[in-house]
């Protein structure tokens, strides 16, 4: 019974101290910006939580708000999630 406390106990802390991603801002430059597909293609450092190096991507945006003053050349920093298996930009930050 001890143990399966013990497990229990683990597996509760688990859910509570380890998020699905963090809100780290990566940087990055605006290289197109496609409001009617609600997409921006953005030249970005390494994405440290999504595990993946610096390059070249297309990602999704939940609203198309969020591309309006983007333009092509803008320095940005920005946070991407996975969202059901697709890339999404969830914030926009521009000096």
């Amino acid at each position: 019974m001890r143990l399966l406390r013990i497990v229990l106990v683990c597996l509760a802390a688990s859910f509570v101290t380890v998020p699905a991603f963090a809100d780290t801002f990566t940087k990055g430059v605006i290289k197109k910006v496609d409001a009617k597909k609600k997409k921006v293609t953005i030249i970005h450092e390494e994405l440290v939580e999504l595990d993946m190096p610096a390059m070249t991507m297309v990602f999704k945006v939940a609203d198309e708000a969020m591309l309006e003053g983007l333009e092509k050349g803008d320095e940005v920093e920005f946070i991407a999630e996975r969202e059901n298996g697709k890339l999404m930009v969830k914030e926009f930050k521009q000096d």
